[in-house]
């Protein structure tokens, strides 16, 4: 099932002016990642965003939810919401600008503006494109223009208009004469009055009794941030493992990637109680704090890849005939907004989605994980990846967007979904069901020590000790697994 919402908003943008920030995340996910129905009929895995969402205010937790307040200490809990609700205001006022704010058109106006794309660097005059009036004959014309975070001027003169307000945040035009009228807004320019490196303003653009408003987004030129990839595999992926304890496995690993991948250079995070130094060519090992934890182990590898993708793996895999790093390479080159593709480990396929309502600040938010069959859409020429929300310890990665997202800390023993819930909304994430090139084989857990076992199931195995953490850092209200 196509994601519906996204659709309706995507038709809606023909006919109404709508916030610039909010148009292009549409634009980019309608237009580069065309999703096709994975199920004909809507009955069979229900999408849980295929449901009417709430624009704003309170949001609904499903039936079956976790209250995550239950997890936090009565004696805390107030103090805990104050300082939650300072925290998301802060996050608000540095993620949010008035491109935010929905715009409509009024039917019938004679008014003629830019609807989006008008971006201007901070501080810098720019022509504002587009402006125009189209009004039957009157006796007199008048225009004006008014914005908040910077000023307007105009660089035109002529003798039969009558300009006031330039450099200020008013410009008026007045003339008798229609075509001197357009003649200056064609020459009209906007400068910021204040230094942001991505912000935006709102400019209200009046005659008579018409009035439209349009967004001008304020964005420093950004250059790019490129990665040569080489001519090989080794020069556009690494490997990157977190170890700990379990070295005759990791071996185990090691040797299968080398026997398909003689080269391809390999980052090992290190947190093990008793180190054991693990050599070969193009295989780095990081020594950490014992017990630092398995996020901070992912922080660390790929804080030290420099190639454009990097594979994680689990200590315990194991590399087939059937893993072949090609492929994830292939279905990630052919669609470039792809960040995350995941395989199958030991011919199961471990995708999830979410669906999210933001609630309001005190309250927090809902989230919704469904797991299964749940997607949104086929990858475009790849009918055996779909698109989803996050995906199990065995996927290709783009490692600039992931440094961008990165992984908490606080989680030490493990943690499936929580790094997807801090991409969220930022990471574009497929699974792909392909048993003949896109799988990895996993190893027997028998033979795992008595120490490791220990770790691993400690009491923070499990949600229970994560649901404060969403609450407070995630601002969730509840959470549902399905």
């Amino acid at each position: 099932m196509v994601c519906l919402q996204l659709l309706s908003v995507y038709r809606f943008r023909v006919a109404t002016v709508v916030g610039f920030s909010a148009l292009v995340g549409v634009y980019i996910l309608v237009s580069s990642i065309s999703l096709e129905s994975p199920n004909p009929n809507p009955n069979t895995h229900p999408n849980p965003r295929s449901q009417l969402t709430t624009p704003t205010g309170a949001c609904q937790c499903p039936s079956g939810s976790v209250m995550l307040k239950d997890y936090i200490p009565t004696d805390q809990y107030e103090d805990v919401v104050q300082r939650r609700a300072q925290e998301i205001k802060k996050y608000k006022i540095r993620n949010q600008s008035l491109l935010t704010k929905r715009l409509y058109a009024k039917a019938n106006s004679p008014l003629q503006y830019p609807t989006e794309g008008y971006t201007v660097r901070p501080m810098t005059w720019t022509l504002i494109p587009g402006l125009g009036l189209y009004a039957g004959e009157r006796s007199s014309y008048k225009v004006s223009l008014s914005v908040s975070k910077g000023v307007l001027n105009t660089n035109a003169s002529d003798k039969e208009a009558n300009v006031t307000g330039g450099g200020t945040k008013t410009l008026t035009i007045e003339s008798t004469s229609l075509t001197t009228v357009n003649l200056m807004l064609s020459s009209l320019s906007y400068t910021s009055s204040i230094f942001h490196v991505n912000t935006g303003d709102l400019a209200s653009f009046r005659f008579e009794d018409h009035e439209a408003v349009f967004p001008i987004a304020i964005k420093e030129l950004q250059p790019p941030i490129l990665t040569d990839v080489g001519k090989d595999i080794n020069s556009k992926v690494t490997i990157t493992i977190k170890t700990f304890m379990h070295y005759d496995k990791l071996m185990k690993l090691l040797d299968s990637i080398r026997q398909f991948y003689p080269e391809i250079p390999i980052i090992i995070a290190d947190d093990s109680l008793e180190r054991e130094t693990i050599e070969g060519k193009n295989i780095d090992q990081y020594f950490m704090q014992p017990e630092k934890g398995w996020f901070a182990g992912r922080n660390l590898a790929v804080s030290q890849v420099t190639t454009k993708y990097f594979l994680w793996l689990d200590d315990d895999y194991l590399f087939s005939p059937e893993t072949k790093i090609e492929k994830f390479l292939e279905v990630m080159e052919a669609n470039v907004q792809l960040d995350v593709v995941g395989g199958l480990v030991q011919g199961m396929q471990f995708a999830f989605s979410f669906h999210y309502e933001e609630g309001d600040e005190l309250g927090g938010g809902c989230l919704q994980q469904s797991t299964g069959s749940t997607s949104f859409g086929f990858v475009p020429g790849y009918p055996h990846c779909t698109i989803v929300s996050g995906v199990t310890n065995f996927f290709l990665a783009r490692t600039d967007a992931i440094h961008k997202v990165g992984f908490d800390p606080e989680l030490q023993r493990e943690g499936q979904q929580e790094f997807f819930i801090d991409g969220l909304g930022s990471l574009m994430v497929a699974s792909c069901k392909d048993p003949k090139s896109m799988q990895i084989l996993h190893q027997s857990q028998t033979g795992e020590t008595r120490e490791s076992k220990q770790f691993r199931y400690t009491p923070q195995h499990g949600h229970g000790h994560r649901y404060p953490l969403y609450h407070f850092k995630n601002n969730m209200k509840c959470m549902r697994f399905q």
